[in-house]
């Protein structure tokens, strides 16, 4: 493995070979380990499927009141649908419109989705439960990749082709292989290495900085997922909680629920680290291009008071990213006239605190690991650089 030097800050950086050369004895197992646990993890036999539930796109033609009133339900109405995909594709079903508190309002010209017990009298087949979003959510992802192109051009288009990777890695790979029944944490380690080595790579490029980035997210991510494991175990969580873990646990006999939720720990905090490693891999090189003369201790010194302040915003942004996707949770336990501290301890709270708190733990780590290998490896020893002058010097004055 040959680590160039592909950013323009790293122009004329010495880099310290010792460090190079650890760097690559670390990485270079690493991939061969990643390799190994893909192919030893990879899923081999059939995963479980939810029997008889089919969905069908469709368009609605009109919508009129019940033919036959509902007792006590005078908002009762039916609509009629054009089927546009699965079996029943091109042919006209009349639908139940739900009604109620909280029901969606559906209009005709709506595109929506049904959903459909098989082997059923067509009449009776389909219900109506949620609109088409196909559209809209592939207006905003072009422009989501025209933003991230136009601001950092190739290096956007490279860091574009890295999410993809990371959306088939999950897919192809820790989905599947976590519903086959493998151990959790070793399936969301190798995703998550997988994850990493490709992503960065691909969109920072191969070199020594890239690979110091990656070591940091690598020592970081090993804390975080060890105190994951630490603190669900002393929290004694379940995993049992939420109507999704429920189901799964209906679905698949043979999963780890409590695994799940460690594993989910373990890749949520990977994209908040990796962030952090690289920006941190960078302020140390743009310091040490910008002041050649900075030793080793100044260059960790910078680095890590750009650091602090980074740690101050990523952990708050990560503690708000997951108070606003438990908001509605956290409503429901506000209206109930519980107090702060039984609120906050049970599960379905408290696995998102301790989520937060040991990702937060992980971001604060990587500071100062990623600066002090950066620093190592962004600048020779003293005594090297001063005799490098020296020679330097002495070939000036002939």
């Amino acid at each position: 493995m040959t680590l160039g030097h592909r950013h323009a800050g790293d122009a004329g950086l010495p880099s310290a070979p010792a460090v190079r050369r650890t760097v690559v004895a670390v990485l270079v197992p690493l991939m061969a380990a990643t390799v190994a646990g893909l192919v030893l993890l990879w899923p081999r036999g059939d995963l479980p499927q939810v029997e008889g539930a089919q969905r069908s796109n469709a368009t609605i033609l009109e919508i009129n009141a019940c033919a036959e009133q509902v007792e006590d339900a005078d908002d009762c109405r039916e609509a009629r649908v054009r089927v546009e995909s699965g079996a029943d594709e091109g042919e006209l079903v009349t639908v139940p419109v739900p009604f109620g508190s909280g029901a969606p309002s559906f209009e005709a010209g709506d595109k929506v989705v049904l959903g459909a017990v098989a082997d059923t009298p067509l009449e009776s087949r389909y219900e109506l439960v949620d609109f088409q979003r196909e559209t809209p959510l592939l207006l905003l992802a072009v422009a989501f990749g025209l933003a991230v192109v136009a601001l950092s051009r190739w290096r956007g288009l490279a860091a574009l082709a890295g999410l993809g990777i990371s959306v088939v890695v999950l897919i192809t790979f820790v989905l599947p292989a976590l519903l086959d029944g493998q151990p959790p944490l070793a399936v969301a380690v190798i995703g998550a290495s997988a994850i990493m080595i490709s992503t960065l790579y691909l969109a920072h490029g191969v070199s020594l900085r890239t690979s110091v980035a990656l070591l940091g997210t690598l020592v970081s991510l090993t804390l975080t997922g060890l105190l994951g494991l630490a603190f669900t175990e002393a929290g004694q969580f379940t995993g049992l909680v939420g109507e999704d873990a429920l189901y799964l646990g209906a679905v698949g006999d043979n999963l780890d629920l409590h695994g799940l939720l460690l594993a989910g720990l373990v890749i949520g905090a990977l994209g908040v680290l990796d962030d952090v490693t690289v920006t941190q891999t960078a302020a140390v090189w743009e310091l040490a291009a910008a002041d050649p003369d900075a030793p080793r201790r100044s260059l960790f010194a910078a680095g890590l008071r750009i650091g602090r302040e980074h740690v101050s915003a990523a952990v708050n942004t990560l503690v708000l990213a997951y108070a606003g996707a438990s908001l509605p949770l956290l409503m429901l336990f506000a209206i109930s006239g519980q107090g702060v501290l039984d609120t906050v301890t049970n599960e379905l709270i408290a696995q998102e605190v301790v989520r937060a708190l040991v990702g937060g733990l992980g971001i604060v780590a990587a500071v100062p690991v990623t600066t002090v290998i950066a620093a190592l490896a962004v600048r020779e020893r003293p005594r090297r650089v001063r005799g490098r002058r020296a020679r330097a010097a002495v070939e000036v004055s002939t």
